[in-house]
């Protein structure tokens, strides 16, 4: 079997990875979807199970995929071929790093989209476009947005401007440099945000509703919907944690890395529920209203309040920060990838990869309006109302990444020798790693079967 060693950067130092790493996790995933996907099933009930989840479902993946990654050192597929070379396994156990790479890559096609709005909010909410607007006015206003395949496609690129920039220029000069200014940025603005959301909106009943935990309101919908949130925000299963442990030297302890990263996304996440939460109740809006909750009443409550001005445009700002870490983080395997595969430069892999993900988002983009009535999956009556961006979401959140890690824990746990990945690991004590394989092997998996099975 043929062995692929292309030699890769390395991260220049073990905070530099936490940062990327964390980065790449912290989305809007924690900062859009966590805040409306809490209010939506039960607040506290909700997040309560989101934790249990996070700890002792994703954590145990995380510390599995950047263990393979740091161990194969390369690109995805190219990891897990090497690794499977290494234990005399099967190199067709390179599809797991492909399904991974691939789901990452096709949510980057659609995440860039979203992005897009995130800089259209910026210069509206600083132009004072929702001040003293009612909801029909705000809702108008992001419908016209959503209408309008030209502007969409505009600010889809302008926001792959900066993605490309900063690929291009390489681990340490690109990705490194920016998360250094970035991640204390995107903290710093969501500290500032919860501190707003105290004196200028309802914290009494944010903590209340985040924080009493009805475990009546625990049901198995819950549940499911908390693993698959946990497993969608640590960006486990995606290939991007694989990637970028393929430059993590050998001297930095991936178990503790792993659970530094898990923290920080998770307590993104509950701060961003902080931060966001007391403007929704002092307005009186709805905590469950779904996507809208970011786009339409937000942008009312900014509109509405004292500072409303500033710290809405602070906010979309931090909406873009973390969409933008996170975009940097899903195309890097690729880019790795390419350079492997084609042995081209890193300037014109990383030009390829982010082209194409701009010509690949024109879908997503069309989805919203020219091609907002087709329904390519009307036959079937599960998916008759799915148009394209629906069904991209759902072929790569529920499909392409549960099956990646699924795969990646059969394969870890109970294919590649436990005296292996342990060296590879060096936990410090044997009850934690014996623990850490117990949950990949049996826990991990069943809770993924589960999600699976309620999704198809």
């Amino acid at each position: 079997m043929a062995v692929i060693h292309k030699k890769h950067e390395s991260w220049s130092s073990r905070v530099t990875f936490l940062l990327a790493a964390i980065g790449a996790a912290v989305g809007l995933g924690n900062i859009w979807k966590f805040p409306y996907i809490t209010g939506q099933n039960g607040g506290g009930a909700f997040v309560l199970v989101y934790l249990l989840a996070v700890f002792l479902v994703a954590l145990p993946i995380l510390i599995a995929e950047i263990a393979v990654g740091r161990w194969g050192q390369q690109s995805p597929p190219n990891a897990m071929a090497n690794v499977a070379s290494d234990q005399n396994r099967s190199k067709y156990w390179s599809v797991v790093g492909w399904f991974g790479m691939l789901a990452a890559y096709l949510i980057g096609t659609y995440y860039s989209v979203i992005a897009g709005w995130t800089v259209v909010y910026i210069f509206k909410n600083a132009a004072g476009d929702f001040t003293g607007q009612d909801a029909a006015s705000v809702s108008a206003q992001f419908e016209a947005l959503l209408a309008s395949p030209w502007q969409l496609s505009l600010w889809h690129g302008i926001f792959m401007v900066f993605a490309t920039f900063i690929l291009i220029r390489g681990v340490q000069k690109g990705i490194e440099a920016a998360v250094k200014v970035l991640m204390p940025a995107l903290f710093a603005l969501l500290l500032a945000m919860v501190v707003y959301g105290i004196f200028e909106g309802n914290m009494s009943r944010t903590l209340h509703f985040m924080f009493d935990f009805d475990l009546s309101a625990i049901n198995g919908k819950v549940v499911l919907v908390a693993v698959g949130q946990a497993f969608f925000s640590i960006g486990v299963a995606m290939g991007l944690m694989m990637g970028f442990g393929a430059y993590l030297p050998r001297d930095i302890s991936i178990a503790r890395s792993a659970v530094i990263i898990a923290s920080a996304d998770t307590g993104v996440a509950i701060i961003a529920g902080l931060a966001i939460f007391p403007i929704v109740f002092a307005n009186g809006l709805d905590p469950g209203e779904g996507p809208g909750l970011v786009f339409v009443s937000l942008p009312i409550a900014f509109g509405s309040v004292t500072g409303g001005l500033v710290f809405g445009t602070l906010f979309f700002i931090l909406l873009f920060f973390a969409a933008l870490t996170s975009v940097i983080g899903v195309l890097e395997p690729m880019i790795a990838w390419w350079q492997e595969r084609f042995g081209l430069r890193r300037q014109l892999a990383a030009l390829y990869v982010c082209l194409s993900l701009f010509i690949l988002g024109l879908g997503p983009v069309f989805s919203f309006n020219i091609w907002k009535e087709w329904r390519p999956l009307a036959a079937i009556d599960r998916f008759a109302e799915f148009g394209y961006f629906e069904i991209l979401d759902y072929l790569t959140a529920n499909l392409m990444m549960p099956v990646s890690g699924l795969l990646l824990a059969i394969f870890v746990g109970w294919l590649v020798k436990p005296e292996a990945i342990a060296n590879e690991l060096q936990m410090k004590y044997p009850a934690l790693f014996r623990t850490w394989f117990w949950l990949l092997r049996w826990v991990v998996p069943v809770s993924i079967v589960l999600i699976l099975y309620s999704v198809l």
